[in-house]
C-alpha cells in the first residue's frame, strides 16, 4: 500500500461498526469508505468485515488484521508527533475501560478540564465491571484495581487507593458507633455482603494485625453482586460497608455515609493504567495515565 489511508478507514469501520459512522467521522462520503475497505480485502485476498444491512462485524481474519493495523497507526502517529511540544494539543480518539463508580465518581467529574484543554480529543469510555480484552474490544488502556492477572499484559501502578470502613447516620443510630473491634461483636453489627458469585463463601470484614491483614466474618442480611449495589446498600442502612475513598468520598462529604473505626482500615487496593503492550504507548495514551494519576493523587495511601 503506498499511503495508510485504507487501514484509517478500514480501523475507524472496526472500531464504529459502520460504514455510515465511519465515514462521517473521517469527513468523507459513505461509498468512497465502502471502496477502500473492499479494495483493501480484495489485495489482502481475505474478507476482513463481515456486512449486514444493520451492522458491520470484524471476521476472524478482520480481527487479526485490525489488532496489526492498531499498532502501525500507533506507532506512526507516535514518529510523527516525537517532536511535538508537551503542551501541544491532544488530538484524537482515546479508548478506555474502567471500573464504574470510579468514573462516575471521580473520572467523569475532572474531565472537563481535560477536554478543555484539548478540545480535539475524543473520548470513549467504557465504565463496567468486567475484564474486557483490550486487543479484540479495541481499547487504548483500562484502569483496574486490584491485582493483574494477565502476564501478558503490561501495567503501570498508578498508587494504592486508600480504602475506609462506612456506615450510613441510620444504620449507626441502631447499632451504635464501634470503636473496636470487638464492638462489631458485641454491638451486633451486620454488614453488605460483597460476592462476584453467590455460590461462594462471602469475605469477612478485613482489618489490620501486626501479622497482616485478617478477617472477621459478620453476619449479614443481603448479599450483592456488583459494586453499585453494595455502595446502595450501605447508604440504605443495611450493614456495614467497606470500599475505596475515592468511591465514597461524595457520600461521606454529603454526610450520608461516616467513616468508623479509621485506625483499622482494610488495606489498600492497588490501582493500575493496563495497556496491551508498550507499543500502545502514544502521545495521547501516555497524556492520559499522567493526567488520571494525579486525579487519583488525592485518594492514594
Amino acid at each position: 500500500m503506498r499511503n495508510l489511508e485504507p487501514l484509517m478507514i478500514f480501523a475507524r469501520v472496526a472500531e464504529m461498526k459502520s460504514f455510515t459512522q465511519a465515514a462521517e467521522s473521517l469527513g468523507i462520503q459513505k461509498g468512497r469508505a465502502s471502496v477502500v475497505v473492499r479494495e483493501l480485502e480484495q489485495a489482502l485476498g481475505a474478507t476482513l468485515l463481515n456486512r449486514t444491512t444493520r451492522t458491520v462485524q470484524l471476521t476472524e481474519e478482520g480481527r487479526a488484521f485490525y489488532t496489526r493495523a492498531r499498532d502501525l497507526l500507533s506507532e506512526v502517529e507516535e514518529l510523527t508527533s516525537m517532536f511535538a511540544l508537551s503542551t501541544t494539543p491532544l488530538r484524537g480518539r482515546l479508548r478506555v475501560d474502567m471500573p464504574a463508580v470510579l468514573a462516575e465518581n471521580v473520572v467523569i467529574p475532572a474531565l472537563p478540564s481535560l477536554l478543555e484543554a484539548h478540545p480535539e480529543l475524543e473520548l470513549e469510555i467504557s465504565s463496567t465491571d468486567r475484564r474486557v480484552d483490550l486487543i479484540q474490544e479495541g481499547f487504548d488502556g483500562v484502569i483496574r484495581l486490584g491485582p493483574i492477572v494477565d502476564e501478558t499484559l503490561v501495567a503501570r501502578p498508578l498508587g494504592k487507593l486508600r480504602m475506609i470502613n462506612a456506615a450510613s447516620p441510620d444504620y449507626l443510630a441502631r447499632y451504635g458507633v464501634p470503636q473496636t473491634l470487638d464492638d462489631l461483636i458485641r454491638q451486633g453489627h451486620r454488614m453488605v455482603h460483597y460476592m462476584r458469585s453467590f455460590s461462594a463463601r462471602p469475605d469477612g470484614w478485613e482489618y489490620p494485625t501486626k501479622e497482616g491483614y485478617q478477617s472477621l466474618m459478620l453476619p449479614g442480611a443481603i448479599r450483592v453482586n456488583s459494586v453499585q449495589a453494595y455502595h446502595k446498600a450501605g447508604l440504605a442502612g443495611l450493614g456495614l460497608i467497606q470500599g475505596g475513598y475515592s468511591t465514597l468520598a461524595p457520600w461521606v462529604a454529603r454526610g450520608a455515609l461516616i467513616e468508623i473505626l479509621p485506625d483499622l482500615r482494610p488495606a489498600p487496593l492497588d490501582a493500575s493504567f493496563v495497556i496491551a503492550h508498550r507499543r500502545n504507548l502514544s502521545r495521547r495514551v501516555r497524556a492520559f495515565m499522567a493526567w488520571i494519576e494525579e486525579v487519583l493523587r488525592p485518594y492514594f495511601d
